[in-house]
């Protein structure tokens, strides 16, 4: 198999190049057989069916070490849209999602490797852009000498980036108990003119959110001179105001950021709280801070982290009165399982007024009505995990063929066929014949999934598949492939 193209050819003996009758010891059956190349993609597992739910497509991060990491777009069934494997040995995407820039929507994730200390994932690596086609826009890195953070990107309607940067300073800790040339996890945020990479904007946390305010423990013994996480800040977004929202997992903070003086105009949460927050809505070691239409804040409440602080995470939905500097409650959504997901999560709402969550560590992802009940909801194999999953609308046009993998079996010849990230094949044809150009016999069937079978009676010498949309007009097709004897 050429990946995305023709195929891989299989005699009739069953294995290439060998001649026919000649036995040969079983091969484990590939997963695609059109696409080989990703027999290690984890299956997903839809655990409540749809029912009535939004429409698009989840899109999700895999992460475990024995399954390939990258990208990952699957349907409501489960099944694999678009996959894109990004290189060994150590790197891992992250925070997959549709975005708009320039007003088109576009595909981002984060590449890079994940360390950090204390079990608390800090990145180094850059932002990948991709158009409708799959190519690539560009790279956003941050400015500077450091390298951008994993855990948010957000692209705004002025064509500028905004993410995180950890930047290990050096640091008098003794306040904390810690050395006096200690090191420090600045959380800066980043803004870039991504056509430029020129930098726009940039808040440091250290001149505004003090030590005292972490509930994060210092590194201790061999391990005292490591970068001390003080914040892990792990979200950003925009205020109905155009102002910055913040979220910063050690201190259980929500922060409101003046856009253009960098001035903290709230807090909620955490030591130093400018509001009073009710029983129901505290919170802690939180992820993924957002506005909602109504003028409702949301966030994934992971309560459990470095301490466990709720038996369960939650979607936690609170309004705030910025008079009388009150956070109320007004909802939650809780996994039927009561998921605790100590690390990583996030918590969208849908156009039509439902939401999605991303469980983090916990591998499933659940799409709720308004009143909080799960109308669908999937997930990772157990050894698995996606730091967030999105739910959204997609329309991908692959750029390079389709790809089609032979065998032949009980005298007829088995076409599967498959178009990684196209989203308009809904039937697919396969045309066979004893020359590439005289291909007349034609066998149809409904796309099924990521690949599709079609069964050709006999044994013919060529055959090439062609992917049609709704209407049958061909979308394109795959070389014509020879059955090899």
């Amino acid at each position: 198999m050429v990946a995305g193209g023709a195929g891989f050819l299989l005699g009739r003996s069953g294995r290439e190049g060998e001649p026919a009758g000649t036995a040969a010891p079983a091969a484990p059956p590939a997963k695609y057989r059109s696409r080989p190349d990703l027999d290690g993609l984890p299956d997903v597992t839809i655990t409540t069916p749809v029912d009535r739910a939004a429409p698009g497509y989840v899109f999700l991060t895999p992460f475990a070490g024995n399954s390939l990491r990258g990208p990952l777009i699957v349907d409501q069934n489960g099944s694999p849209v678009w996959f894109k494997k990004v290189p060994d040995p150590a790197t891992v995407a992250i925070d997959f999602k549709v975005q708009r820039y320039r007003k088109d929507p576009v595909l981002t994730w984060w590449e890079g490797t994940i360390g950090g200390t204390g079990g608390q994932g800090v990145g180094q690596g850059e932002f990948v852009v991709v158009d409708q086609t799959y190519r690539e826009i560009t790279r956003i890195r941050a400015a500077g000498t450091e390298q951008a953070d994993q855990h948010d990107l957000v692209l705004t309607p002025a064509g500028t980036a905004l993410f995180w940067v950890y930047d290990p300073v050096p640091y008098d800790l003794t306040a904390k108990g810690g050395p006096a040339d200690g090191v420090l996890h600045d959380g800066v945020l980043q803004e870039i003119d991504v056509a430029t990479g020129r930098k726009v904007f940039e808040w440091r946390a250290r001149d505004h959110v003090g030590l005292d305010e972490s509930y994060a423990p210092l590194p201790q013994g061999e391990s005292a001179h490591l970068p001390y996480d003080y914040l892990h800040p792990n979200s950003v977004s925009l205020d109905h105001d155009g102002h910055l929202l913040l979220s910063a997992r050690h201190t259980w903070g929500l922060y409101k950021v003046h856009r253009r003086t960098g001035e903290v105009l709230w807090r909620i949460g955490g030591k130093k709280s400018d509001f009073r927050v009710d029983e129901r809505s505290t919170f802690s070691w939180q992820h993924d801070l957002q506005r909602r239409r109504d003028g409702s804040y949301s966030i994934f409440d992971n309560g459990a982290g470095i301490t466990t602080e709720r038996e369960y995470s939650r979607g936690l939905i609170f309004r705030v009165d910025e008079t009388a500097r009150t956070v109320t409650f007004e909802a939650e959504h809780v996994h039927p399982q009561r998921l605790s997901a100590p690390t990583q999560g996030n918590f969208r709402e849908l156009p039509d007024g439902g939401t999605f969550i991303g469980w983090g560590q916990q591998p499933h992802f659940t799409e709720h009505r308004p009143d909080g009940s799960v109308r669908f909801a999937g997930r990772l194999p157990e050894d698995n995990q996606s730091y967030r999953a999105y739910k959204g609308e997609w329309l991908g046009v692959a750029h390079d063929q389709p790809a089609l993998g032979l065998r032949v079996e009980a005298g007829n010849v088995i076409a599967a066929a498959s178009w990684n990230g196209h989203t308009m094949v809904r039937r697919w044809r396969a045309r066979s014949g004893t020359q590439p150009g005289a291909l007349s016999n034609t066998v149809v069937a409904d796309r099924s999934g990521f690949e599709t079978t079609l069964t050709i009676a006999g044994t013919p010498e060529y055959v090439v598949v062609e992917a049609l949309d709704e209407a049958g007009q061909v979308l394109g097709s795959s070389s014509a492939v020879p059955i090899r004897t």
